[in-house]
């Protein structure tokens, strides 16, 4: 029963750690999209 615990837990960090990577991607993609319409806007000034 330890065992199968300590594999869930395991398992459980390993998954959220990807979740995060993946978030952590999502907003620099944002970001990224929002400093190039930045730097549009200030070429048409």
């Amino acid at each position: 029963m330890i065992r199968a615990t300590l594999i869930g837990l395991a398992l459980f960090t390993l998954t959220a750690c990807e979740t995060a990577k993946g978030a952590g991607k999502d907003i620099e993609n944002a970001g990224d999209a929002i400093q190039g319409a930045a730097t549009d806007v200030q070429q048409q000034l």
